[in-house]
């Protein structure tokens, strides 16, 4: 367990609530969700979504990475785990579609009077906290056991550059080839002529996701204890859970603070901003109304919540977590993860909606 560095701080809890506040706007604004991103790929053929998560994703890779090489942040790539990475991913990939909601989707939808939402986000609490703490956390040790880590160029957290050589010249290289990749593919969906609607552009999202995922690594270093952890909800849902249970997050890797009676870290407070900034956007759009989903499908959503969270916790993060913020520092485990939650979700989109279709 991390050490409890010191008592919170203003800057600690506000850094944490306003960039929780202003990604939930974000999120609700343009209607952002990886569930939505990667089904459509293949269901219903419209990449407009998943070429809005390729914009946050090479803003975040060039802005993380341009930070760690001044010296502003440290990024802390993950460990390999190809079993965890793999079923966890995949796992993930099937409960969002079963939830109808990434992680991140279902805590920005509470703020929208979502139900069913609130629902999906307690059993993915539930789940979390299993996995991390509980009846589940078994097979996460055994998954996670040191013999199963996996070295690539002698290092057990490679990085996708490094599969090549050393040095940041090699590094920038890479870089500038997958983001020229990523580019040349969004420009095929024209976003410089993207209609406008009630809430943000696709394009505009993705902007605004990645400049917040870059602006959430600096934050969480400069007031969170000196880990640049960015931007991520299963294991900060995992911690609020654990706050609110016991009075103490329980983190491993990341600092602690204490708040009166409590420990907590500062993604507690980011992860609380989120639904209030997508409660403030829809009210705003008049778009806030309670609805209450079917009994059927709310047995399935708790379903596929509860694996979103057992898998984002074994396969090291969530669709942000990895997705995004663990693929921006390039990880090869994180790409690794990010690839098996792309393939779970297309198997059981496949199983779900387009079997049946067929007939």
């Amino acid at each position: 367990m991390a050490a409890v560095t010191a008592g919170v701080t203003p800057g600690f809890i506000l850094s944490g609530l306003i960039i929780g506040m202003l990604l939930g706007f974000i999120l609700q604004r343009g209607q952002f969700c990886m569930n939505s991103a990667f089904r459509d790929t293949i269901f219903m053929k419209d990449f407009t979504m998943f070429r809005s998560y390729l914009i946050a994703l090479v803003i975040m890779i060039i802005g993380a990475n341009i930070l760690e090489d001044i010296g502003t942040i440290v990024l802390k790539r993950q460990t390999f785990y190809p079993l965890a990475n793999i079923v966890g991913g995949y796992i993930f990939g099937i409960g969002m579609v079963l939830a109808e909601g990434c992680g991140s989707g279902i805590i920005y939808r509470t703020g929208e009077g979502l139900l069913y939402a609130w629902v999906a986000v307690f059993c993915f609490l539930t789940s979390v906290g299993a996995t991390t703490n509980g009846i589940l956390n078994p097979v996460l040790m055994f998954l996670k056991k040191e013999s199963f880590s996996f070295s690539l160029s002698g290092r057990p957290n490679a990085a996708l550059w490094q599969l090549i050589g050393e040095g940041p010249a090699i590094k920038w290289f890479v870089i500038s080839v997958l983001s020229f990749i990523i580019l040349l593919y969004i420009l095929r969906g024209r976003p410089f002529s993207a209609k406008r609607r009630e809430g943000f552009s696709w394009p505009l999202t993705g902007v605004l996701v990645g400049v917040m995922g870059v602006i959430a690594f600096w934050a969480s270093q400069f007031w969170g204890g000196g880990f640049a952890r960015g931007l991520s909800f299963a294991t900060p849902t995992g911690e609020l859970f654990l706050t609110v249970l016991n009075g103490n997050a329980e983190s491993r890797f990341f600092p602690m603070f204490s708040l009166g009676p409590f420990q907590t870290t500062w993604a507690v407070f980011f992860i609380v901003g989120v639904p209030l900034g997508s409660f403030a956007s829809a009210k705003m759009l008049g778009k806030f109304k309670w609805r209450v989903p079917a009994a059927r499908q709310l047995v399935t959503i708790m379903g596929g919540s509860i694996m979103m969270g057992f898998g984002a916790v074994l396969a090291g993060g969530c669709n942000v977590g990895q997705a995004l913020t663990g693929f921006a520092t390039l990880s090869v485990g994180s790409i690794v993860a990010t690839a098996a939650i792309i393939a779970g979700n297309w198997t059981m989109v496949y199983f779900k909606f387009i079997k049946p279709a067929r007939g």
